[in-house]
């Protein structure tokens, strides 16, 4: 999506990358050729926000779950993600090292996974949820579950080293209250500025950077003012915010399409009725927020967070972003811009030469109807990742 145009041409993959384009490609003996024509091709799709080991939005429930089921519930969820054109994903709490390896070998069929580990979360945060009335709390390695709490400076160090250690390619944070949390507020603000400096400096010491999860101005500020490279949801910003992004060249991760799933269907799939009533607090500042920001020039990538059976909504966020934003920009949000974002720019979410060959082959023009992307089982003729055609199954 560098040039926001369209060229008519052959692309020719080699090694799982793109080795050249142009028109009337030499074509070696024995490749495959996939005659395309009349179809739009586009970089596969990358969505920033995800959860793939959330089998149900009653996400207090997932350590009680074996390991082994809650692989078995993400291969099907991953699945899923690619058939709807995403060829890599960034896990935002969830998913570890053994669901990355897995998909890196063959062993999962799905999107290539960044993952973060456990989220961190202060005690009685976004990323603890106990009730009221339990006490105990079981963070062992073992267990499925999306956040893990510690609470001081050098807790936060050790948790996002021992992250690190497992292969993180990010560090979440907790940095505000949220919807699925059942003991704090969306307008809290969580860990001291301390705190959240300790965890940006052991990310940035690895090389990595920190997404944190927040929702009012207060609390986004206090997390860009910490130095996190990405904000996610961010749906209470204010113009405050806004100068910030732009003063620390930082990203936003709008995820509106859970909020409209979870009002719709999250009851349903086991969000519990506290949680739920939440909901609207977030649903409608979320499109203004996201104008706010888009004006502004704040940089952005695609996210959805989506939970349990809501996942099948995926693609709905195109058409939400597309109320305020023009088809390219959010296209570029799922390609160009979340590359930037994880760090892999002209690795993917490109179609130049030396970019790894996920592509997607359309029957219809994105450019012109977002909806092209929202119902892939409408226009999604095949996905390619690494080179190889990969859907339909």
């Amino acid at each position: 999506m560098d040039s926001g145009e369209y060229a008519e041409g052959d692309l020719r993959c080699e090694d799982g990358r793109i080795a050249e384009t142009g028109r009337g490609l030499r074509v070696p003996d024995g490749t495959r050729v996939l005659d395309v024509a009349g179809a739009r091709v586009v970089p596969g799709l990358i969505d920033a926000h995800v959860h793939v080991t959330a089998s149900t939005a009653d996400l207090g429930t997932l350590p009680s779950m074996s390991p082994s089921y809650v692989a078995a519930h993400s291969a099907r969820i991953m699945g899923g993600m690619l058939d709807r054109g995403f060829t890599t994903v960034r896990d935002a709490s969830g998913a570890d090292y053994g669901l990355a390896d897995a998909q890196a070998e063959g062993l999962v069929r799905g999107p290539r996974l960044l993952f973060c580990g456990r989220a961190l979360s202060q005690t009685g945060g976004h990323g603890d949820l106990r009730g009221r009335g339990q006490n105990s709390r079981d963070d062992h390695p073992c267990c499925a579950g999306l956040g893990r709490v510690a609470d001081g400076v050098d807790a936060v160090r050790a948790a996002a080293r021992d992250e690190l250690r497992k292969g993180a390619h990010h560090i979440k944070v907790m940095a505000s209250g949220g919807v699925a949390s059942p003991t704090d507020r969306i307008d809290s603000t969580q860990y001291s500025m301390d705190e959240l400096r300790a965890i940006v400096e052991e990310a940035e010491a690895a090389n990595r950077y920190v997404a944190a999860h927040a929702y009012t101005a207060r609390a986004v500020n206090r997390a860009l003012e910490a130095g996190v490279r990405s904000v996610e949801h961010g749906n209470l910003i204010d113009d405050s915010s806004v100068e910030l992004f732009l003063r620390h060249d930082a990203f936003l991760v709008p995820t509106l399409v859970t909020y409209w799933a979870l009002k719709e269907e999250g009851r349903e799939f086991g969000l519990p009725e506290g949680s739920w009533r939440k909901v609207d607090e977030v649903l409608d500042a979320g499109l203004r927020a996201l104008e706010r920001a888009a004006r502004a020039g704040v940089r952005m990538a695609f996210g959805t967070d989506l939970l349990g059976g809501m996942h099948r909504h995926q693609g709905h966020e195109f058409r939400l972003r597309g109320e305020t934003q023009r088809p390219l920009d959010v296209l570029r949000a799922a390609t160009t811009g979340a590359a930037e974002l994880v760090g892999l720019a002209g690795e993917i979410g490109t179609l130049s030469v030396g970019a790894r060959a996920d592509l997607l082959v359309l029957d219809g023009d994105p450019l012109r109807d977002l909806g092209v992307l929202a119902e892939p089982d409408k226009h999604l003729r095949h996905v390619v990742q690494d080179g190889r055609v990969v859907a339909p199954a």
